[in-house]
């Protein structure tokens, strides 16, 4: 069996799981009219915390206003700082003074919140609400806990990473993107020593690395993106029998690994990457001397151009899915910016439940979602007779919509009239939702692992290291595996086998 049908049998049966949650419940229960219809017994008082990235709105706002006229709703919002944000709702949970809704992120301590039946199960209401019920089971798949679903996601695109690249220095070079890691080599190699930019200077690479290039956070790594697409697992595989592999036990990471090791040999990649913070590393790619950007997205792509041609106006990017041999294959995102719950000691019944996620899934309909994501029409945006949409004021929409737009539901691509923008842009916009349907999933993201919870930085921050200390000469395929072995032996053998079990447990539900 290949490695993608391996991974895949996790996805597939994460989405069979909630797909009979839900229909378990449905069957259990008539659909509920109150359910996908504003009450009429008064405004629902609903107390939200969510996260403050840059100045709080004001209260009585026309955002806010907006959304409590037409979801029936009076909102009280706590705008909690982002940087403390964690900190501060761990304490909200233990002195059990919770709002109605709180956005959480999907770590150990909220999974084991979730598991001392602190918050409502959802999965089997869902159907109930058109909206809702309606997105890819993967999304809510991706944030079930012992297989049951116990919040709504704050949305966002699974399939999102993309290459971002120089055409016109490819096309000069008579290259096109790479598929296979010996084009990746080849590419690298000519736009480091073939002069792309025709300064006649050495001073261009085909990309740069920095010091996070490793980092696995939600399938972020570059090592992980690129093994993907070359037929290997997204950060674990798992095959039919159920058991799991770390990427970094397979061939595709190893052989990736192998080319960031001869690329930095032969100095076609930065020499700097250990020390290099990201931000300088896309600041090299935007004065002109990157091929290619490997930490990218679809949507970035337009914004990175109009940076980048204020340095070198002759500058044409163009994007493409990770791919290999074998086609697209994408590492894919868990589809979340954290999730939505309803603690048990503040939302009551089931009746309260349902109203709140009557109003959750109001913010799908059209007026809502063109509200979080195009502002209000007159100000923010303009309409164009066909049926796009363009900004009026792009600064106004980020200091006055984009808080709610970033922290409640809604999508790019749903209900959602599509912006006139350029042809970068649009092909962006088409890119990431498409990003799907090529998307490797994690089938680790939601299994359960005691030694991981207690001792998972540790244990990544040893594999993260011997991978630089591969790439940089200081190990060699010996010294790896002996850096493997040590993992095994500090814990690692145990999460193997903790995450075989809770994926066991979870098929025989």
């Amino acid at each position: 069996m290949s490695l993608l049908k391996k991974t895949n049998l996790v996805s597939m049966t994460s989405v069979a799981v909630l797909t009979t949650v839900i229909a378990v419940g449905c069957s259990n229960q008539q659909a509920d009219p109150a359910a996908t219809t504003p009450a009429n017994t008064g405004p629902l008082e609903l107390s939200i915390a969510m996260p403050q990235v840059g100045e709080i709105p004001a209260k009585g706002n026309e955002v806010e206003l907006a959304i409590e006229k037409y979801t029936n709703s009076k909102l009280n919002i706590q705008w909690i700082p982002l940087a403390n944000y964690d900190e501060k709702i761990n304490v909200m949970i233990a002195s059990n003074e919770l709002p109605k809704i709180l956005k959480v992120n999907y770590t150990p301590v909220i999974r084991s919140d979730i598991q001392q039946n602190m918050f409502w199960e959802v999965g089997p209401l869902l159907n109930n609400y058109k909206n809702l019920k309606v997105q890819n089971p993967q999304y809510y798949a991706n944030i079930m806990v012992d297989g049951k679903l116990y919040g709504v996601p704050n949305y966002r695109e699974i399939g999102r990473s993309a290459i971002v690249y120089r055409k016109d220095w490819l096309d000069k070079l008579g290259l096109k993107t790479p598929k296979t890691l010996d084009d990746w080599y080849n590419v690298a190699k000519a736009i480091t020593l073939n002069d792309p930019d025709g300064n006649s200077k050495n001073d261009t690479y085909g990309f740069v690395l920095d010091k996070k290039y490793n980092i696995n956070l939600n399938a972020t790594s570059i090592l992980t993106r690129m093994a993907v697409s070359q037929g290997g697992v997204n950060t674990w595989g798992v095959d039919s029998s159920g058991k799991f592999t770390p990427e970094f036990m397979t061939q595709p990471f190893m052989d990736t690994m192998k080319l960031f090791k001869r690329m930095y040999a032969e100095k076609l990649i930065n020499q700097d990457f250990t020390s290099l913070e990201s931000a300088d590393g896309d600041n090299q790619f935007e004065k002109g001397r990157v091929g290619i950007k490997v930490n990218g997205s679809a949507t970035n792509a337009a914004n990175i151009q109009d940076r980048l041609k204020k340095v070198v106006p002759t500058a044409e990017l163009d994007i493409v899915n990770w791919e290999g041999t074998a086609g697209p294959r994408v590492a894919g995102q868990p589809g979340n910016n954290g999730l939505l719950v309803f603690p048990k000691s503040s939302v009551k019944n089931e009746a309260e439940l349902k109203r709140i996620l009557t109003f959750l899934d109001q913010l799908l309909d059209e007026p809502m979602s063109t509200l979080q994501k195009r502002g209000i029409e007159g100000k923010h945006f303009k309409r164009n007779s066909d049926g796009t949409v363009e900004w009026l004021d792009l600064t106004a929409f980020n200091r006055e919509v984009k808080p709610y737009r970033d922290d409640l539901v809604n999508f790019e691509t749903y209900n959602v009239p599509q912006l006139k923008d350029t042809p970068l842009a649009m092909k962006g916009y088409q890119m990431e939702p498409a990003g799907l349907k090529f998307s490797i999933p994690n089938p680790a993201l939601t299994l359960n692992s005691t030694t991981y919870n207690d001792h998972g930085a540790e244990l990544d921050q040893m594999i993260q290291d011997a991978e630089t200390k591969y790439i940089i000469g200081k190990i060699d395929d010996a010294g790896f595996q002996s850096e493997v072995d040590r993992w095994l032996k500090a814990g690692g053998d145990k999460v193997i086998k903790e995450f075989q079990d809770s994926y066991a447990a979870l098929n025989k539900k």
